[in-house]
């Protein structure tokens, strides 16, 4: 295309023909994904969030390719949206090595295991009056977008042997993290998957049987970690005669801070890691704050592998003033990123854009 010699070398070389051919470096990535969804993916996601989609695919696949590894963070209700279906398989096949979760996101991954058969959907959920909605309160279900939880049948299920678990603790003095005692779920049989859930659709489950590392940011802000804090408050509203447990059972975030710190350096020694974030919030600033803070507030300059690249999928728009909306550039300026990582920020729902790069990965 002879415009294209008009311009100066620096735009020239962004810019690539639209021939329906890849050309460079994303071509090389594409060599090998013979799966029929990573064909057809190639040939039709071409353009905009389609196509920042399939370049970060196959920037990740080139990554896992050459020894780096992913940690992957959760937002939203990504969970009870059955994420895991595409997540827990990543995990099974090696492409997954650490997991951020929102203690809701966390906890929600058990609760599809455990009543799967009891949810419920809802289509047309924006046309709910408040009084169907109160109704729906009434009867235990609760919704999240069109999605109904039911409590009596997860979160009560799972309530008496993990309080169990933390009243043991109080007594023998031991300390935990959250998600170390809900992995004792696992280990010693406590809980029985729901004869319609399919055990291998729970991230939670993959990540114990592989035993990789979870992070729970701000435990306190989900169910479970509501109903820890009724059982460790002390308050005047206390009844009497209730059970109280002490909270030093349950290791806290900044312990979960020293955990990244120690699993970063001793990962990143021989393998580049990349961030891939589904949603905004804590489950995602929280561990991409590891990098800046080893070198910053541990003075660890020099010492420090940068991230090898970011990948955002998130629905909120770039604005002024939004964390979850801030592009990857900003983070350069807090040191999260250097200007060497990879990024893509891909404007999109993580329902719609993730399974296309999970099937890229998986080879289908």
């Amino acid at each position: 295309m002879k415009k294209l010699d008009k311009l100066s070398p620096g735009l020239r070389k962004l810019i690539v023909p639209d021939n329906g051919k890849a050309t460079g470096s994303l071509a090389d990535a594409m060599k090998g994904s013979a799966g029929v969804v990573s064909k057809y993916a190639q040939k039709t996601l071409n353009h905009t969030n389609a196509g920042a989609t399939l370049e970060a695919a196959l920037w990740l696949r080139k990554h896992l390719k050459n020894g780096g590894k992913i940690v992957v963070t959760l937002a939203g209700a990504l969970s009870s949206f059955q994420i895991g279906v595409m997540l827990a398989e990543l995990i099974r096949k090696n492409k997954v090595h650490l997991v951020s979760a929102t203690g809701a996101n966390h906890e929600e991954s058990y609760y599809r295991y455990v009543a799967h058969s009891h949810y419920a959907y809802i289509p047309r959920y924006t046309e709910l009056t408040p009084k169907q909605e109160a109704e729906l309160r009434d009867a235990g279900l609760r919704r999240i977008t069109d999605t109904f939880l039911p409590e009596d049948e997860s979160v009560r299920i799972m309530e008496p042997p993990l309080v169990k678990m933390w009243k043991d603790a109080s007594l023998k003095g031991q300390r935990f993290f959250p998600h170390e005692y809900f992995r004792r779920l696992f280990k010693d049989k406590l809980i029985k998957p729901d004869p319609q859930a399919n055990p291998e659709d729970c991230w939670a489950y993959a990540a114990f049987q592989k035993n990789i590392p979870i992070v729970v940011p701000g435990f306190e802000d989900s169910t479970m970690g509501n109903i820890f804090a009724s059982y460790t408050y002390k308050g005047a509203h206390k009844k009497k005669g209730d059970v109280v447990l002490d909270g030093n059972v349950m290791k806290t975030g900044l312990e979960y801070f020293h955990l990244m710190y120690d699993w970063y350096m001793k990962e990143s020694k021989k393998s580049p890691i990349a961030f891939l974030q589904l949603g905004g919030g804590i489950a995602a600033d929280f561990p991409i704050c590891t990098v800046p803070s080893l070198k910053h507030d541990l003075k660890l300059h020099g010492k420090v592998r940068d991230w090898a690249g970011f990948i955002e999928i998130g629905s909120s728009p770039m604005s002024y003033g939004s964390y979850s909306g801030a592009g990857g550039k900003e983070k350069i300026t807090w040191d999260k990123l250097s200007p060497e990582s990879y990024y893509q920020i891909i404007q999109s729902d993580a329902n719609l854009a993730f399974p296309w790069i999970a099937a890229v990965l998986l080879g289908l």
